[in-house]
Formats: C-alpha cells, sequence, structure tokens
C-alpha cells in the first residue's frame, strides 16, 4: 500500500470516529455537525487528494474546508476533533508558511465557535484556550515535522535518480571500454597477420620478377595488393587511430589526401559553419562513413574529382561525398560497405542517404545530431 493510500485510510477513519461521536450524542446541531463532517470528508476525496504545493487551488481547498469545519464545531464542538486530519493534510498541500498560518487558525475556530455560540463562560474560556494553544503548537511542529520528512524523501528520491544515472552512465562506459578494447585487439592481430602477410607476398613476387613480365605474377601481386587494402581498411575501421592525432577535420582531409595519392584523381575537401568538438562516438561514426566513402570511390567509382563536406549545423553536422564516377543502379545492392555506414548512423541517431545513377557519380550523405 502507497503512502497517499495510507493517509486516505487515516482521514477516513478519524473522519468516521468523529461521525460516530457526533452521532451518539443528543444535540441539537447533531445533523448540521454531521452533514460538516461528511462535507469535509468530500471534499478531501475530489479534491484535496489530488492537489500539491505551490497551487492556488490548495489555498481554495484549505479555505473551503475550514469553513466548514467552522460550521461544524458552530453546531457541536465534537467536530473539532477533525484536527487530526485537517491539520497534516494542510501541511500536505500548502507551502510551509501558509500551513502554519492555516493551522492555527483552524486550531483557533472551535474557541471563535464556542464564544459565538454563546459559551463564554470562563470555565469554557480556561478550558479551551491552553487547549488551542497546545493544539496549534503541536500541530505547528508535527506539520513542520512532516514538511522535512518530504523535503528528505524528495532529496533521497533526486539522489537515487542522480545514482542511477551514474550507474547507467558508468556502465555505457565500461561497454564501449571493452568494445574499443576488442576492436583494437582485432585491428592489431588484421595487422601483425594479414596484413603483413600480404605485403610479404607482394615482395616475394617482387623479388623473383621485378618487372612482373609474367601475367601471372603481375596478377598475383595485384590480388595481393588489393587483399593488403582491405586488410588495411580493415584495421583503419576497427581502430580510429587517425582521431588520436588531430581533429576531425584534419583526419577527414587526410583521408582525401590519401584517396588523391593513390588514385591520381582530384580530391577536395572542405568545411562549412563553425567546427566544434563532438563526442567520440559521433566522431568515429563520421570519419568511418568518410573512409568507407572514399574507399568505395578508389575501388569502384573510376572517378576523376572527389568533394568531401563536412558541415556544422545548430543542432547536426553533415558529411558528404560526392564523385564523378560511373555510379550505379539505385536497385543495385550497395555492399557491405554502406550497410556498415548505415548501422553505424543508426547507433548515433543519424541518417544515411545515397543518390547514384549510372554515368554521373554518386553522391553521400550523412546528417548526425551533434
Amino acid at each position: 500500500m502507497s503512502d497517499r493510500s495510507l493517509w486516505d485510510v487515516f482521514c477516513a477513519v478519524v473522519a468516521a470516529a468523529v461521525a460516530a461521536a457526533v452521532a451518539a450524542q443528543d444535540q441539537p446541531g447533531r445533523p448540521y455537525a454531521l452533514a460538516a463532517v461528511a462535507v469535509v470528508a468530500l471534499l478531501y476525496a475530489v479534491w484535496g487528494r489530488r492537489l500539491g504545493r505551490e497551487d492556488w487551488l490548495s489555498v481554495a481547498y484549505v479555505a473551503a474546508t475550514l469553513a466548514v469545519f467552522a460550521a461544524g464545531t458552530l453546531a457541536d464542538s465534537t467536530v473539532s476533533y477533525l484536527l487530526f486530519a485537517i491539520c497534516p493534510v494542510v501541511f500536505l498541500v500548502l507551502p510551509l508558511r501558509r500551513a502554519l498560518a492555516a493551522v492555527v487558525l483552524a486550531n483557533a475556530l472551535p474557541v471563535v465557535t464556542g464564544v459565538a455560540g454563546g459559551d463564554h463562560d470562563r470555565w469554557h474560556l480556561a478550558h479551551d484556550g491552553p487547549i488551542f494553544v497546545m493544539g496549534a503548537a503541536f500541530s505547528s511542529l508535527f506539520g513542520v515535522w512532516i514538511t522535512r520528512v518530504i523535503r528528505q524523501s524528495q532529496e533521497r528520491a533526486d539522489l537515487i535518480t542522480e545514482l542511477e544515472n551514474s550507474r547507467a552512465e558508468v556502465a555505457r562506459l565500461s561497454h564501449e571500454a571493452g568494445v574499443a578494447a576488442e576492436r583494437a585487439r582485432l585491428a592489431g592481430e588484421i595487422h601483425d597477420t594479414l596484413a603483413q602477410g600480404f605485403t610479404s607476398i607482394i615482395t616475394l613476387l617482387q623479388a623473383a620478377d621485378p618487372a612482373l613480365a609474367d601475367e601471372r605474377l603481375a596478377l598475383a601481386v595485384r590480388t595481393a595488393r588489393e587483399n593488403l587494402a582491405e586488410s588495411r581498411a580493415l584495421v583503419a575501421a576497427l581502430a580510429p587511430s587517425a582521431l588520436g592525432s588531430g581533429s576531425l577535420q584534419d583526419a577527414v582531409r587526410r583521408q582525401a589526401a590519401r584517396m588523391s595519392e593513390e588514385t591520381g584523381a582530384t580530391a577536395s575537401f572542405r568545411t562549412s559553419g563553425q567546427p566544434r568538438p563532438l563526442p567520440t562516438a559521433v566522431e568515429v561514426v563520421l570519419l568511418r562513413a568518410a573512409q568507407e566513402a572514399l574507399t568505395n570511390v578508389r575501388r569502384h567509382a573510376g572517378a576523376h574529382e572527389v568533394g568531401v563536406l563536412l558541415a556544422y549545423g545548430e543542432e547536426s553536422v553533415r558529411l558528404v561525398v560526392r564523385d564523378d564516377g560511373c555510379g550505379f543502379a539505385p536497385g543495385r545492392s550497395r555492399g557491405f560497405g554502406l550497410e556498415g555506414m548505415q548501422a553505424r548512423a543508426g547507433q548515433v541517431g543519424g541518417t544515411l542517404a545515397v543518390r547514384s545513377v549510372p554515368g554521373t557519380g554518386t553522391t553521400i550523405e550523412l546528417e548526425v545530431p551533434a
């Protein structure tokens, strides 16, 4: 059972007990007193239990409740025992200072209505006066305690939420660190085995026939070089070492320059907008997309000119790689490279667009929020 449910039960028990006490007495104002108890309970059930602090509706609810309570105590002083339920509710729905004033007023109402009803003899005032003072003091202290408990509970809830968020962040960072470590390990294995093996094969074949006059040896060298390039691309895709020696712009610029050196095609790179630091995950996705797009141009496009754009917007960053190569038909399989780019883009909430027409080149555009 929740705290709210327990409080609902307490208020219902108090109201029922007061109603039973009023009903047990043969007083002229009994019907009015019972009606007042019922109205106070109804106000709480349909209005008061739904309210929060710092709301003008809370002030209206307390005013209405105290007005009905005053009428009930005027009819029968036994109704004053409703204070056991009313005072805590006041502290639950009003800020502390307003609640203190309302509680003092609530405890004064039975005395005021008693005097107004004709019970103004000295014994009555001497009896009810101390009760009013003690009741107001106790209610105020109890209300302050309730307020502090609520504040502490909220602070604990905020702290728990913060700790849970911190734990989730630590788990995410640990996962990313583990993934990065595994990718670095695989990159090292590929570099030390496949890449080194292909390099040795090329060296040995060229040593055997420096001019590569034998077509079979020339074909073997070309095949080994292609596979060496593939293994280097895998190493680059697994370990983003390019980002470790400069900014994202520098890393993409180096990729474009490298493609130009290897193929002889003219590769240009430019940026737009105001460059800014980006989350590592976003930078890795953008760099990988640039590497994969340029690799596709190198392997398939036969392009003479390639343009690379890194555009910084207010809420996103775009990478555009455009070539004047052979292009491909829209229905043609895009291969693992573009599928990998699409998957990486999805990991950071980005989108990938590929536009290509046979004979007119290809444009790859990746946009990620950042």
